[in-house]
């Protein structure tokens, strides 16, 4: 990773240029400048070096190693976007993100691995999750340091996402936050609910239009990023996601799997360039006449 010192900087130590301005982490700074991956002017440097405007730092972050074996999963996968640093997926529903005991071989990570050709040295990144019944845009870091960047934006104004659900039901306000504590379910290691010892979990949502069979079309924006988050504030204002197994009514016939819940846009600043990127996906139940963008 680069970064041109602004004329600002100049005179400052290149330490503080790297936890400052590229946000390196202390740990990362430490374990690199013993290692010869931290260059100034394409040459190795100790941090205690000062820089001039117009200098180049260059930070090599380690590179981490998978700690298990991956078997591909070669299935059609939707890429809007993909640089050196960061790519966007469609994820499909039902899949889950990353492989695990119950998903062993059949996950994104396992598809991505099959999608770059099963490199010895694949470490899957993803910068945000889905649950295995939604579906929609996700974004996989593809080197350690984009990934700690994106991640330390993840719930700011850096990084939007909003999302399309197909609810059992009409919100009694057409726009709102719903603002609930969300814990885990006492009797379940995968259930949440709504719980004065829960973490504060804030989603905003605006009714879009209602549907023939009572329900709504809503768009909602995580303000906050608990597991099962909108799933659970849905159910908890009698709205529950339409084929939620978990916290409404399966539809084993239209959802088989999954659920009317998909991670439709998504609003970024490029890690490295800072450049402002925007993404849409529109799942089919959802119609095309659907606007993201603007939601005050």
């Amino acid at each position: 990773m680069e970064y041109q010192v602004k004329a600002e900087e100049d005179g400052r130590r290149i330490r503080d240029i790297l936890r400052r301005s590229m946000e390196v982490s202390y740990s990362a700074m430490k374990s690199a400048k013993w290692n010869g991956r931290i260059l100034l002017n394409g040459e190795p440097v100790h941090t205690d070096a000062r820089v001039q405007a117009g200098d180049t730092v260059s930070f090599i972050p380690a590179e981490d190693r998978p700690v298990y074996s991956l078997k591909p999963y070669d299935i059609p996968l939707d890429i809007p976007y993909m640089d050196e640093y960061l790519m966007v997926v469609v994820k499909p529903s039902p899949l889950a993100s990353q492989s695990s005991r119950n998903h062993p071989d059949d996950s994104l990570e396992n598809a991505l691995y099959s999608y770059f050709g099963c490199p010895e040295d694949f470490v899957y990144r993803p910068v945000n999750r889905l649950d295995k019944g939604t579906g929609g845009l996700m974004v996989v870091a593809r080197t350690p340091y984009a990934q700690h960047l994106m991640q330390r934006k993840l719930h700011g104004p850096d990084f939007i996402r909003r999302y399309l659900a197909l609810a059992d039901g009409m919100p009694a306000e057409r726009e709102g936050v719903i603002d609930l504590p969300i814990g885990k379910a006492p009797e379940a290691s995968v259930k949440r609910i709504i719980t004065p010892e829960g973490k504060k979990s804030v989603t905003r949502y605006r009714v879009l239009h209602g549907t023939e069979d009572g329900g709504a079309l809503i768009l909602l924006e995580l303000k906050t990023g608990r597991t099962h988050q909108i799933r659970v504030h849905l159910s908890a204002i009698g709205c529950p996601v339409h084929g939620d197994f978990l916290y409404g009514t399966e539809d084993p016939e239209r959802f088989t799997g999954r659920f009317a819940l998909h991670s439709a846009y998504l609003e970024m600043k490029h890690p490295v360039t800072g450049e402002k990127m925007r993404f849409t996906s529109i799942p089919d139940w959802a119609g095309t006449d659907v606007l993201l963008m603007d939601f005050d």
